[in-house]
């Protein structure tokens, strides 16, 4: 059985914005998709959905990505978290 919170999200994508809102330090694609068990590939269309929705940006670093959450990415972010504290 699925734990409560993923009655409501995919907890992949979901989790990723949470990751990148609690770690401060420079995101790069292949960390974020070890933080949250998944193929870097399938980390990359997660994070290209996620900036279509303006909710990260990338900044490049040399042959590098950044990933940042953008202030509405912040919001989500935080409002999951909150949700998921509310069903646990």
């Amino acid at each position: 059985m699925k734990d409560n919170f993923e009655v409501f999200f995919r907890r992949k994508p979901a989790m990723m914005l949470v990751s990148l809102k609690k770690n401060t330090r420079m995101r790069y694609g292949s960390v974020l998709a070890k933080e949250v068990d998944c193929t870097y590939s399938h980390a990359v269309k997660i994070l290209q959905t996620l900036e279509n929705l303006k909710l990260v940006g990338f900044e490049k670093r040399g042959r590098v990505k950044i990933i940042r959450l953008t202030k509405k990415g912040q919001d989500v972010a935080e409002a999951i978290e909150n949700i998921r504290k509310l069903v646990k």
